[in-house]
Formats: C-alpha cells, sequence, structure tokens
C-alpha cells in the first residue's frame, strides 16, 4: 500500500492538472467573437440580465454557451449589472467579457465643446453623447443648490465648462458631470492664473465674464489682450463697459449684426450701457484664449474701441471719446453703404 501512495497522489495531480487545462481552455481561450469589425454594446441604466443576453447575443457570438452561464452565475453577474457603453473590437475570452461587464469597465465616448452660448446647448451637447437627457441635466443645473457651496450661482455656472475635449462615460449623470467639469476647472485654474487675476483685482468669475464678451467681440486673436485691457480700463474709471454681445445676450438674438438705440433700452442686468459695473455672469462659455487674454490683458490708456470700416476684423482704438466718434462715424457709414440695418 505504502509503495501505491506516490502513485495515488501522482494521479491525482494529473487529474488536477487536467481539470485545470479544461477549465481554463473552458474559460479563458478565445470564444466570444464581435459579429463585426468593432461592437458597441449599450446597457442602460435598469436593464435586466434578460434585457442583456438579448444585447449580447444580437452582437456576438459566443461559441460556448454552456460555459458562459456557468460562469455568469459563479461570478454572480446578474445581481451586479451595470449600465454603460463598452466597446468590443477583438475576440475575448468568456472571462474577460463578464469581468468587463461585472467591472463596469466602460470604453469613454469623447466630448467636445466650444462656441456654447448657454446650459440648453451645453445640455444638447452632453446629452447627445451620453446616456442623460437634457431634462435630467437641466433640472440638476438649474438647482443652485448642487453648486452654491462652490460658489458659483446660477449666472455663472457655466464658466466652469472649459472648452476642449474630454472623455466621459456613457453613464454618467448630470452630478457626474457637474463633478467633472469642477475638477477640470480646479485644474485649468492653476496657481499662475489665480495669481494674474488677484494681480488685477478679479475673480476667477470676473475673468470668465470678459472672457465671454471678448471672445463674441473680437475676431482676431491679437487684438483680445488689448481689448481686455479696453474693459479693465472702463472698470477703473467706473465707466460702463457699453459691450454690444451682452445686449445681444440681453435680448437673447446673437443673430443682430448692429447694435440700434432702441435695443440698448433692453432691461436687464446684462445692459452694459444702462448699468456699470460686470453683469452677474459670463455670456457664454469663456474660452480658454478669451480668459488667458484677459488675465493678460495689455498694460494702455485705450478707453474704446471701434470695428474698421474696412470690415477686415479690426479694430481701431481710442483714448477721446471725439477721436472714438470719428471712427464709429466712419464704420456707420459703411454699414449704411452696405444697407447692413440690424
Amino acid at each position: 500500500m505504502k509503495k501505491k501512495i506516490p502513485y495515488i497522489f501522482l494521479g491525482l495531480a494529473v487529474v488536477i492538472i487536467a481539470f485545470s487545462l479544461f477549465v481554463s481552455r473552458l474559460f479563458f481561450k478565445t470564444s466570444v467573437f464581435p459579429k463585426e469589425d468593432s461592437i458597441v454594446l449599450i446597457i442602460p441604466t435598469g436593464s435586466s440580465y434578460s434585457n442583456v443576453i438579448d444585447m449580447l447575443n444580437s452582437n456576438l457570438l459566443i461559441t460556448n454557451q454552456w460555459a458562459f452561464n456557468w460562469l455568469v452565475k459563479k461570478k454572480k453577474y446578474p445581481d451586479l449589472i451595470k449600465s454603460g457603453r463598452y466597446v468590443v473590437n477583438n475576440p475575448m475570452s468568456i472571462n474577460e467579457l463578464i469581468d468587463m461587464l461585472r467591472s463596469g469597465n466602460q470604453t469613454p465616448v469623447r466630448v467636445t465643446f466650444n462656441n456654447i452660448r448657454s446650459m440648453e446647448q451645453l445640455a444638447g451637447r452632453f446629452t447627445r453623447h451620453l446616456e442623460i437627457d437634457s431634462i435630467d441635466f437641466m433640472m440638476f443645473f438649474s438647482d443652485t443648490s448642487n453648486y452654491s457651496k462652490n460658489g458659483f450661482t446660477k449666472e455663472n455656472i457655466i464658466s466652469i465648462f472649459i472648452p476642449n475635449t474630454y472623455e466621459v462615460f456613457w453613464s454618467t449623470d448630470a452630478k457626474g458631470i457637474y463633478t467633472r467639469m469642477l475638477a477640470e476647472y480646479n485644474r485649468f485654474w492653476n496657481q499662475d492664473r489665480v495669481a494674474k487675476a488677484e494681480q488685477k483685482g478679479l475673480s476667477r468669475s470676473d475673468v470668465s465674464i470678459i472672457a465671454s464678451i471678448i471672445d463674441d467681440e473680437v475676431t482676431k486673436k491679437e487684438e483680445k489682450p488689448i481689448i481686455a485691457g479696453v474693459y479693465l480700463n472702463r472698470l477703473k474709471r467706473g465707466m460702463p463697459l457699453q459691450a454690444c454681445p451682452t445686449i445681444k445676450f440681453a435680448l437673447n438674438d446673437f443673430t443682430i449684426t448692429r447694435v440700434l438705440n432702441w435695443h440698448l433700452q433692453v432691461e436687464s442686468p446684462y445692459n452694459t450701457y444702462k448699468y456699470r459695473g460686470l453683469p452677474p455672469g459670463p455670456i457664454g462659455c469663456p474660452s480658454i484664449e478669451g480668459i488667458d487674454a484677459t488675465l493678460n490683458a495689455e498694460d494702455h490708456d485705450y478707453l474704446f474701441f471701434a470695428a474698421k470700416a474696412d470690415f477686415s476684423g479690426y479694430h481701431n482704438f481710442s483714448r477721446t471719446l471725439s477721436q472714438h466718434n470719428r471712427y464709429a462715424a466712419e464704420y456707420q457709414r459703411e454699414l449704411n453703404r452696405r444697407r447692413i440695418f440690424r
């Protein structure tokens, strides 16, 4: 009997190794194949296990269904379903598929936004790519209690959305979007930018407001720091900003190409012809270029600027009102000649 014991252990070892190889081959070999070159698996929030199975069978070929069903139950996936967007580009094992879905290891989507004027436009940009709908987005950002603790108001909350391209998980909700954008905002406002703002006596919100006006006012990048300097000079002297883009915002009409006297009568805190100082918030998502132009505003003594009559997109800058009026009259005559009356 003693002579047989080593052979018994050897036999058990062979059985265990054989079983391990069998299990490894069963669960870890490539046995899941996408039916197209790249498959996107979408699992909406609240999906049942049967919903997930139907979606998998529609998009993937699983060659060993028994092994899949056994491992799914063993890993308790039916109780751990996570919504999300999962991309399958290559064949994989059953274990890899289940682990990907069970852990919620999504493939992020890329969301790009710029030239955004309102929260409604932002809602459309995000909901075009994510599970969240625009109503939920707007409800979250309409409730100031969601962000007032971070120093934001309903008027300036748009400033946390720094235009760029971001990778976001498809199942991210409105709170998740806010948390992500706040983190990006705080990262953007590094020590250097904060120091420059403080040196000019501006808060981050002030900088965003000025930048948003400049973005709409100026088409030539090299002029942005000059015009930022004009606005800062006006603020220092207690002059009204008299920024035409704020009038368009107050009227909610950015198709206006010629601001007329009757436009200036609009009753709004954004009417910078009526009210001195900065308006309550940005008139759009301030661009990085606009923010940096404000932080690096040129130090000069200009108080006025008027578009050049050659329609080049450049401006004439003036230190006195009389000089400005001459430039403005030239531009007005050219508008009339081109029959641009609104």
